[in-house]
């Protein structure tokens, strides 16, 4: 088996890169290959709904959804992961989601068709539950069960520092991992 843990923070290293490390490790301790997708930094644009996947199979844009979409077809679960910006998302990861479920939706794929899913967020203080509720929502439109585990799936702090002493969070991270696992 296989998870694709996607870190749409700007920080290839930041505080979401850390809750998504700690949920790998533990999916990695059962027995279970994962494989960090990096969005990136580069802009992205947002879906400008050309429906020029349903004819192509493909979003028109050449970037990193059509990247992601690729590897996401032999991928059996997922965790998406995001810092929190004024109480969502970040704009990349938005833009990202946007583009990647649309897509595979117009051009009739079942890239993520029954495959479970999770979200993860980061953040220094607040937003979290707002952002967590945005993410679930692509998961759910899709047919994807959501893996939840004992508390919110988010972890807090401005330094990934910051994040490893968030001992709640981190075992929050863990928690949903084995919940994944199963």
């Amino acid at each position: 088996m296989k998870v694709i843990l996607v870190n749409g923070s700007p920080h290839p290293k930041g505080c979401t890169y850390t809750a998504l490390e700690e949920v790998a490790g533990t999916l990695n301790s059962e027995g279970i290959e994962t494989q960090i997708f990096q969005v990136g930094i580069k802009p992205l644009a947002g879906c400008i709904a050309c429906k020029k996947c349903a004819e192509t199979g493909r979003c028109a844009f050449s970037d990193v959804v059509n990247e992601f979409v690729d590897l996401a077809v032999d991928a059996d679960g997922f965790i998406f992961g995001s810092p929190v910006h004024y109480a969502a998302a970040s704009g990349a990861m938005t833009c990202f989601m946007d583009r990647v479920f649309y897509s595979n939706m117009m051009a009739g794929r079942n890239a993520f068709y029954l495959k479970p899913a999770a979200a993860v967020l980061s953040a220094r203080r607040a937003g979290t539950t707002a952002a967590f509720d945005q993410l679930n929502k692509y998961f759910t439109i899709s047919e994807m069960p959501v893996v939840s585990s004992r508390y919110w799936n988010m972890v807090h702090g401005v330094q990934p520092e910051d994040v490893k002493k968030d001992l709640e969070g981190l075992q929050i991270m863990r928690t949903l991992a084995r919940n994944m696992a199963w």
